[in-house]
This record gives C-alpha cells, structure tokens and sequence, in this order.
C-alpha cells in the first residue's frame, strides 16, 4: 500500500512502507512527520504506522530533507511541490517535426531555444546555453562565408575550396554535439533530484535528434504531472 508524506504543508510520495522504513533510518523522514495511505484520509504520524520500535537518526538543527528515491520512469513521484518548477514546453514532438520540415529547420533551431531557456529555469547552471549560442552564431557564419565561396564560383567558373568554411563547420558540429550532452546531464540530473521520474536519456537518440527526442520525454513528463496534480500529490 502505497503511503504519502507530509510536512509543513507540503505532500511527498507516494512511498512503500520499506521506503518509508528507509528514509526514517536515514533522517530523512521524521517519526513525527505525518503520513497516510494512498485511499485513507486521515493522517497519522509516521511513528504510528511503523510502530514505536522504529528508530530514526536525529535530524541536524535547521535540516529539512526532501524524502525522495528516484522512482521507474513515469511514476508520479515527486520531491518538490507541485508548481514548485515551470513545467517543460508543452508542443507535442509531431508537431515540432512538421513545423521544423515546413520551414526547412528554422522552427526547430528557435524550439531548441525555447527548451533551453525553459531548462535554465530550473538548473541555472547548465551550460547548453552558451553551447547552443556559440553552435548558431557558427551557423551564421558558417553560413555566410559559404554564400560568398558560392558566388565567387559563378563568378569566375572555377570551385574554390574554403578551409575556414570547413573548420567553422566542424566547429558547429563539435558544439551542437556539446550542446546535447550537456543538456541530457542537466535534464538527467533535475528529473533525478529535485523531481524524480526516473528520468534516463539514450546517448545515440540524443546524438541524432537532440531537441525532437528532448521534446519527446517533456510530453511524457508533462502527462505525468498532469496525473500528479489531479491524484492531488
């Protein structure tokens, strides 16, 4: 029977009665927290449903853990409030491919910066920004000098080999690539911590499709905090 945790107002879980076994061995639940089953309404203290021989560790003064475990992916728990995090954009991946084919990539590029702009909110430190701008203004250049290569060809009717436009190319692969990774860790690590769903990122799905399989798991991640909130966790 799954149970659920509350303290100063706010609810965890829901938890089985080993987690909760575990995270009062811990210090991570306190005895007299209050805890009660996923159909009772009623709460109790922790104490009372583990019985008076559980022994927990004494909490340091000021400590307010987070009783969380990372749980299979899609289970709704969850170790902040709800509404404690903005949730992930919300436009289903089919649709962001459409709209990336009709406009032969541009949508896509801007929905990338939607996704990053939206994961700084919640992990201010990742780097995938400063990645995803160094790969576009690359792009643009990249871009240019190849517009230029091009119109000295039909100038002069003789093929002009550009190294700087290949390294400037490679340059943008290196950071589009790096762009990626680092926004898988950031995701992994906050949908493992701070809201955990069992979150786990494949790193050849991420290399072929970065932002399309990102957005993938946000709707998948949107539909479980929908759950979530209409359970009432």
């Amino acid at each position: 029977m799954p149970y659920h945790v509350s303290r100063d107002g706010q609810n965890y879980g829901p938890y089985t009665l080993e987690d909760l076994q575990r995270y009062v061995a811990s210090g991570n639940v306190l005895l007299s927290d209050l805890a009660r089953e996923d159909e009772s309404a009623s709460w109790v203290p922790v104490a009372e449903i583990l019985g008076a021989g559980s022994a927990a560790a004494p909490p340091a003064p000021g400590y307010v853990p987070v009783p969380v475990a990372p749980a299979p992916y899609g289970a709704p728990a969850y170790g902040a409030p709800l509404g404690a995090y903005p949730d992930p954009p919300n436009l289903h991946w089919a649709l962001v491919l459409i709209f990336t084919i009709c406009t032969c990539g541009l949508f896509g590029v801007a929905w990338d910066l939607v996704q990053i702009l939206w994961l700084r909110k919640i992990e201010p430190a990742t780097k995938a920004l400063n990645y995803f701008i160094g790969y576009v203004i690359l792009s643009f250049i990249g871009g240019a000098v190849s517009t230029g290569v091009s119109a000295a060809m039909m100038h002069t009717g003789h093929y002009h080999r550009s190294p700087v436009s290949s390294l400037i190319s490679i340059a943008a692969f290196v950071l589009v690539i790096l762009y990626r990774f680092s926004m898988k860790n950031s995701l992994e690590q906050h949908f493992n911590g701070p809201e955990p769903v069992g979150l786990r990122l494949g790193p050849i799905m991420t290399f072929f499709f970065g932002g399309l399989y990102f957005q993938y798991h946000f709707n998948r991640i949107n539909e479980i905090k929908r759950a979530a909130r209409y359970r009432g966790f």
